[in-house]
């Protein structure tokens, strides 16, 4: 079994809006707090669990009106998302890798929230225990079962993330192999000679991003409508850039995985390239992301990737 997100656009009016930011703003508090706990549990060695946490909402429902208008499984998650993250620490510190606390998320750092079992149904429109029932633009069926809902908040949009839980069918067999050599004058040169363009997505609307940067910074009174407008402005711009790198990226690896049956590519060391003088440019490029697509593609359709030496696949790159 395999795992796939099915992401669709959410329009809710003003009221569900309104509940909606509400529920993140619970979430992120409660999340906040659960943190602050563990941080001064942690500098006094006394132990809290995740399972503590949990235990201690019923008596927070009691006093806070609020957090009894978000379902409960809602805020379980919201503590198990904290867990995680904690854990996540504490493993660079066993480990003795320099490791700071986790980071209080601010207003503008916490943007979604997960029904991890219930407390949601689809149909026609999507009905959210606590919320109500809001239009979906649901542009294709759903396939295989699902396991969780997050709603998330992207540049002042609303989306409806499904995971799900499904049997990827395997292609058929196919015997072409080809190498990619990734670069940053052409985004990947392949070893059938084909030169696959880099769009430079980023560095083409950095003029606009810019532009929406220095209005928002003459917004000075954080909480003017009129700065709240210009950081909606810039979150959509950069959500544009992201959006056409994705779906480039999508649409090339699809093809590759359906027209080959190994494919060959660089074992890449993202991380390292990612921190010199060409930091920009590799992740304007995206080659992180497009080589997760590639595997996980791969991986589902039964087909061969194969990682290898960079220095090999620049030298000669033929399959």
């Amino acid at each position: 079994m395999a795992r796939k997100t099915f992401k669709f656009r959410l329009y809710p009016n003003r009221q569900q809006r309104d509940k909606l930011t509400a529920t993140l703003d619970v979430c992120r508090e409660l999340y906040n707090a659960g943190l602050q706990e563990r941080i001064e549990a942690w500098k006094n060695r006394t132990p809290v669990r995740c399972y503590d946490q949990i235990n201690q909402l019923p008596d927070i429902k009691q006093v806070r009106e609020d957090v009894a208008g978000v379902f409960s499984q809602v805020l379980q998650d919201t503590l198990r998302r904290l867990d995680k993250t904690y854990k996540t620490f504490f493993g660079r510190v066993k480990r003795g890798q320099k490791a700071g606390f986790p980071r209080f998320k601010g207003r503008n750092r916490y943007d979604s929230f997960t029904y991890p079992q219930s407390g949601f149904e689809l149909n026609g429109k999507l009905q959210l225990s606590k919320i109500g029932n809001i239009k979906i633009k649901q542009h294709r069926d759903i396939e295989g079962e699902i396991k969780t809902l997050t709603i998330r908040r992207e540049a002042g949009c609303w989306y409806a993330c499904f995971s799900v839980e499904y049997q990827p069918t395997k292609l058929p067999h196919n015997s072409n192999n080809i190498g990619i050599d990734v670069g940053l004058e052409a985004f990947a040169t392949l070893s059938d000679g084909v030169r696959i363009e880099n769009h430079r997505y980023y560095k083409a609307a950095q003029a606009k991003l810019r532009r929406a940067q220095r209005k928002m910074a003459r917004r000075q009174n954080k909480k003017s409508k009129r700065r709240r407008k210009a950081i909606l402005l810039l979150q959509k711009a950069y959500q544009h850039v992201a959006n056409q790198r994705k779906d480039f990226q999508h649409k090339l690896s699809t093809q590759l995985v359906q027209n080959f049956g190994m494919i060959v590519v660089e074992d890449l060391n993202i991380k390292s390239l990612s921190a010199g003088i060409l930091a920009k440019a590799v992740h304007d490029v995206g080659w992180s992301t497009f080589l997760n697509m590639l595997a996980y593609k791969a991986e589902n359709a039964g087909r061969q990737l194969v990682k290898v030496d960079p220095k090999y696949t620049s030298q000669d790159n033929r399959t």
